[in-house]
């Protein structure tokens, strides 16, 4: 009987987001008291050497009180990030790729601008 009664209390209101290695569990709980709250924990897998693997949990819990100013903070801050960078992701290989054509093309305007100058130069010392 006790046990129905904390599986119960374990399952009032659960949701599940699976994103890649890491998934997120939104889970609605009880207090002692019988009011409600909300746990998030973070389960994120690692593989081990074996091919064997484990997974590292971090869990928030967030109270009632704290619902309207965590929700405003979270909403300001997906704002923010996606204003500021769009909804794309932008993966880092694509970035590294990006970075590295931008080198080679500074370094070809560098190298054109010093045989500009070059140039300029010799046509000037011609001139005097």
């Amino acid at each position: 009987m006790d046990t129905n009664g904390m599986m119960e209390k374990e399952e009032i209101f659960s949701k599940v987001l699976r994103a890649g290695r890491r998934t997120y569990f939104f889970d609605v709980r009880a207090t002692k008291a019988g009011d409600y709250y909300l746990t998030i924990t973070e389960s994120k897998k690692f593989t081990n050497d074996d091919g064997s693997y484990h997974y590292k949990k971090h869990k928030i819990y967030l109270y009632k009180e704290d619902f309207s100013e965590f929700r405003d903070i979270l909403n300001e801050m997906t704002d923010y990030i996606i204003d500021e960078k769009g909804d794309e992701v932008i993966s880092e290989r694509h970035q590294k790729d990006f970075k590295k054509e931008y080198d080679d093309n500074q370094e070809e305007v560098i190298e054109t601008a010093h045989n500009s100058a070059e140039k300029f130069t010799d046509i000037s010392f011609d001139d005097i």
